[in-house]
């Protein structure tokens, strides 16, 4: 199969784009500049130029390609404020109808991202695949509306919701937790730091991509999660031990204050079972806990 990749020279992108050609597949990554089109080249996939501020460019990627698996997210609005974040959300939206726009009425895939928060049905409930929070506060769920109204329009769509992905470089929301650690000069949790984030391995989170959109199991939902559920406490000492600051308990009142941006997703709890995927896919996450790769980083 021919795939257009978006994100394909970004941290899951690349390994989704390896993931691929292990299994006997040709890639097709968007390039937005220069140093993007060098990697993928490195990689052996064949480079499309263009990116998310020109959905023109989109539709034609998805318009030469057997299938799509859409990873690029623009994560420039982090640490600029939720008006920053409800913007690049609806480019996501954008980015996705551009891309369904050239696969309508042809059964060819088009796999979209989205977050494990998307299927919570309750407080202090795991997420589920087959649920779906349409009221839900994140403006993240512009992804999947994108979803839902070019599946009407004809399209093939299944959706993977991402965890906190992560190895010994990156970790989701908690690479921009270190810095702040470093320079509050102890790791905070709020409470008693039972809160929990959901985790998966960049290489198992590749694997779930591949899987899914072999399987092409339009208005299906994945969530890419291999542990369900890590407390903030435990993210809390390993980066304490690794920075060798102290490790504190903090009230929830003080918590904007100390984690500016990050606090509304520092209390959050948000546990997200994949049984149905494991079992729709056959899906077997085999890469390291988040705890061992934060115990494997170089903190300096």
């Amino acid at each position: 199969m021919r795939v257009f990749v978006t994100g394909a020279a970004g941290f899951i992108g690349s390994q989704i784009v390896r993931e691929l050609q292990a299994a006997g597949h040709t890639v097709l990554g968007l390039a937005r500049n220069d140093d993007n089109a060098k990697k993928l080249t490195e990689a052996g996939a064949e480079v499309h130029r263009g990116s998310l501020e020109e959905p023109e460019s989109l539709s034609a990627g998805a318009a030469d390609s057997d299938g799509v698996i859409h990873c690029a997210f623009d994560h420039s609005a982090f640490g600029q404020g939720f008006e920053k974040f409800i913007e690049v959300c609806e480019k996501d939206r954008r980015a996705i109808e551009a891309l369904g726009s050239a696969l309508i009425g042809s059964d060819r895939p088009l796999l979209i991202t989205s977050g494990t928060g998307m299927g919570t049905p309750g407080p202090g409930q795991p997420s589920v695949e087959d649920h779906y929070d349409a009221s839900h506060a994140n403006p993240r769920k512009a992804s999947e509306e994108a979803g839902a109204a070019v599946a009407e329009r004809g399209v093939n769509v299944s959706v993977v919701r991402l965890p906190q992905v992560h190895d010994t470089v990156k970790q989701g929301l908690i690479s921009p937790l270190i810095p702040l650690v470093r320079e509050k000069g102890v790791s905070a949790y709020i409470g008693e730091g039972l809160n929990r984030w959901p985790a998966a391995h960049v290489s198992d989170v590749a694997r779930l991509y591949r899987l899914a959109l072999e399987k092409a199991t339009a208005g299906s939902r994945y969530n890419a999660v291999a542990e369900e559920g890590v407390t903030m406490r435990e993210i809390a000492e390993v980066i304490g031990k690794g920075l060798k600051v102290p490790v504190v308990s903090i009230p929830a009142e003080k918590a904007q204050a100390h984690f500016g941006w990050l606090a509304m997703f520092a209390g959050f709890d948000m546990p997200a079972s994949s049984a149905i995927t494991r079992q729709r896919l056959g899906w077997k996450p085999t890469g390291p806990g988040l705890v061992a790769d934060l115990e494997q980083m170089k903190y300096f």
